[in-house]
């Protein structure tokens, strides 16, 4: 799965899309409509559903790699 973003006049909208084999081909079903979203949220979704997460960083430098302790 992944995010789609597109962009509509000044608006961002988003939705959370995966692919399916329909015989030899590749279409991509819609699992979730997430509406509009700001522009400064846009990489926090990609990031969200991407298959390598990104380590965060923390404001005082401890990095959140999502594992537990």
């Amino acid at each position: 799965m992944f995010v789609r973003i597109w962009k509509k006049k000044d608006s961002y909208y988003a939705a959370v899309v995966k692919s399916v084999r329909d015989g030899k081909k590749v279409r991509q079903e819609t699992v979730c409509y997430l509406g509009v979203v700001e522009e400064n949220q846009v990489p926090y979704l990609k990031a969200a559903y991407s298959k390598n997460k990104p380590k965060l960083l923390y404001e005082d430098g401890r990095i959140y790699d999502g594992r537990k302790k």
